[in-house]
Parts: structure tokens; sequence; C-alpha cells
């Protein structure tokens, strides 16, 4: 597998460009999901109605969104440092993080919209107990083993990303580091209190915002 490369007729400066404000929006849209999605006890009917509200849809689908830009920023961060000693590095992370946001994406198609049908028909018939058959296919070991692969190649990149410009020099050492930290506790903040959750999602939006402008700042250099 390659990572894209964009059209010969876009300038650099204009790929990496687009590349920041990939990552910015990724940013804020990761704390959009954290914000919107309604967090209430799921198995019950309130908890079924809350997987057919817009706030559930705009929660999960901008957490699909937001996991599609953030490989787009590296690669642009690639072409950023192509021709240097870090750009292989670069280059795995994006094709990491492409590998990594396929794999998750699949779980979060599979919660914004088989929920919302399960939970459509649940309130439908006023009965709760079919919350459970979304809670079976959420904790299927087949699911779960593909969304747990999805959130560890997600950190790996992250990873990676923060190692390619801390050695790179030609952009600011800590710019990714933040993120890289927080998308390596991307699994365990699913189990933190909903306050502490947006929390989080706040300040991913931070630091892809830092690295965007980070990137944005170099490129126009």
């Amino acid at each position: 597998m390659t990572v894209p490369h964009a059209s010969p007729h876009v300038s650099p400066v204009h790929r990496t460009r687009l590349g920041a404000i990939a990552l910015a929006i990724a940013g804020v849209l990761f704390a959009v999901y954290e914000a919107a999605a309604p967090r209430t006890d799921q198995t019950t009917l309130d908890g079924a109605a809350s997987w057919t509200t817009a706030g559930w849809s705009i929660a999960h689908i901008s957490a699909i969104v937001g996991l599609v830009l953030i490989p787009l920023g590296y690669g642009a961060i690639r072409g950023f440092l192509e021709g240097t000693p870090h750009e292989r590095t670069a280059f795995l992370a994006a094709t990491t993080g492409y590998i990594g946001s396929g794999l998750t994406i699949s779980y979060y198609g599979a919660e914004v919209y088989g929920l919302k049908a399960i939970g459509q028909r649940a309130v439908a018939d006023g009965d709760a107990s079919l919350t459970d058959v979304g809670n079976d296919f959420r904790l299927d070991p087949t699911a779960m083993t593909v969304f747990a692969i999805g959130l560890l190649l997600i950190a790996v990149a992250a990873v990676l990303v923060a190692i390619a410009v801390w050695r790179s020099g030609s952009l600011p050492r800590w710019s990714a580091v933040p993120l890289a930290a927080l998308l390596v506790t991307m699994l365990p903040q699913y189990f933190l209190p909903h306050a502490l959750r947006i929390a989080w999602g706040g300040l991913v939006a931070a630091a892809a915002l830092w690295l965007g402008l980070a990137l944005w700042r170099a490129g126009r250099v």
C-alpha cells in the first residue's frame, strides 16, 4: 500500500497548507464527537432513544471524518519532509494511519447506522431488551479485535509522526507530541466519565490545531 501523492499541478506550499487544514478540522471534529454524543445508560429505552438522535449521528460521523483527515495531514508532513532522512518515518506514519483509521471507521459505522436502526425499533416497540442486540455486536470478539487493532495503529502512526517531526528540525520539535500522547490514550478514554471525555476531545482539538498551525507556518516559509 502506498500513500497517494498529490497532483503535480498542486504546489508543495498548497499541499502543505491543505494538510494543515485537514489536521485542524480533524481536531475540531474530535471535540464535536465527544461533546455531541449523548451518554446515557444504553441498556434502557432512554439509551435506545439516544441512538436515534441527531447528536448521536453527528458525533459519530464527525469521528469518521476526523479519522479520514488525520492521515491526510500526516501525508502532508511526509510531503513537507520529502527528500530528507525523515521522509520514510512520516511515510510509515501516514500509511499506518490510513490502515488504522480504516479499521476503526468500520466500528464507528456500525455504531452510527446499526445502533440507530436498533434504537428506532426498541423505541417503537417499547422494548428495552432490544438494546442487548446492539451491545452484542458492539462487544463481538471480532468487532472488538478489529477496533482495538485500528486504535493501536492510530496510536503508532501518531508516535511515528511525532518522531519524524522531532528529528526533522523543520517543524517545532514539540508540535506533534501532544497529539501523539492523546491518540495513544484514545482507547482508555472511552472508559472515562462524560465530562472527562469532552475534556479529552477539547485537548485533541488544541493539539491538532497546534500541529496544523506549525505545518502551515513551515509551509509558508
